[in-house]
């Protein structure tokens, strides 16, 4: 396992594409310059061992030590060992729409990377808490178990995406049992279920479901993205939108966001709804319900002892600046011999 330490740093690589600019048009400049002292056939006599490699060669030496540079800078660490350690939070899983639905585009960039950028932020602001991930459409299966590694967390939740259940639907009864394994009943941890949705062509006895989800001390909070507008499903071949979902009579399908059935689902299972268009309003009302709830000691494994790695991106950077200095003195070399040579001959 490792961590950035100064991740900030990583804005100084913005400088690189800028001096790439920069020394191409020194290039352009020098040619330009050289084109208005002598024809290509004199430079082609004074300068026979000009090479065109050479400078590029230099040039991404540099570029490479100063980018090995940042990253020492930045400050990389890996943890050497694993330990136990006690933790004091809540037990979340969150459930996410992944239906065809999902993919309208009525709030940008479309409603399920707008889910996922939700969760991700959800899980940002997170300390202690232990999260799952479970994915439905028109059945739903586990997508990661309760966990403290908010890496793998996010690393399961942008590989989401509309192809992984083949049957459409929204089973968020299915999502719903399914999250119930997910919890220790034996464990007082405060238990949350999330369920990110645009809450369109729900499937079964959902209100039961939440009662019985309620009665073993999981609240279930409903975020609903998308617009009550609505808007088109659209078919997409390699990321490129080739028509629209229409229906049998060949009219475009309109779907459109049923908060009814969400909030009725916050409601049978004493949690909240909450309008997810708006990214901050969604973090502010999560954070505010998260902290309210009671917290409970769990042990958790993570990793320790980090120790710092700069020092390889350090060593790496002299010796590419190093061998960027030698290929000049080398240079310097034969141009000193060819003058001697020069002078002999004389």
């Amino acid at each position: 396992m490792y961590i950035l330490e100064e991740e900030k740093f990583f804005w100084l690589l913005l400088i690189i594409p800028v001096l790439v600019v920069l020394f191409i048009g020194l290039l352009f400049w020098r040619k330009s310059k050289q084109k208005q002292f002598a024809s290509a056939e004199m430079l082609e006599q004074l300068t026979p061992d000009k090479s065109v490699f050479k400078p590029w060669l230099k040039f991404s030496l540099l570029l490479l030590a100063f980018a090995c540079l940042i990253i020492a800078l930045v400050n990389p660490k890996i943890g050497t060992k694993m330990e136990t350690v006690t933790r004091e939070g809540v037990d979340i899983v969150f459930a996410i729409d992944v239906s065809k639905s999902m993919e309208a585009e009525d709030v940008a960039p479309n409603r399920l990377e707008k889910s996922k950028q939700l969760v991700t932020q959800i899980i940002n602001n997170l300390a202690s808490d232990r999260v799952g991930i479970i994915a439905y459409a028109g059945s739903a299966f586990p997508q990661l178990p309760i966990t403290t590694d908010y890496a793998s967390a996010k690393m399961f939740l942008q590989a989401m995406n509309t192809d992984m259940v083949s049957s459409q639907g929204t089973a968020i009864k299915e999502a719903i049992e399914l999250s119930s394994t997910y919890f220790n009943e034996e464990d007082q941890t405060s238990k949350v279920l999330f369920i990110i949705s645009d809450g369109e062509d729900h499937e079964g006895d959902i209100g039961n479901v939440a009662k019985e989800a309620a009665d073993k001390g999981i609240r279930i909070f409903t975020i609903g993205v998308g617009s009550l507008k609505g808007g088109p499903i659209p078919i997409k071949r390699n990321g490129i939108i080739q028509t629209y979902k229409k229906d049998q009579n060949g009219e475009t399908v309109i779907t459109k966001l049923n908060e009814t059935t969400l909030k009725d689902i916050a409601n049978d299972a004493n949690g909240e709804y909450i309008q997810g268009n708006v990214t901050n309003s969604v973090l502010e009302k999560v954070t505010e319900s998260l902290q309210n709830m009671d917290k409970t000691e769990f042990e958790a494994k993570q990793f320790a002892d980090y120790q710092s790695q700069f020092q390889w991106f350090l060593g790496l950077a002299i010796l590419l600046i190093l061998l960027d200095v030698f290929l000049l003195e080398r240079k310097t070399r034969w141009i000193k011999r060819l003058d001697l040579f020069n002078e002999h001959k004389k």
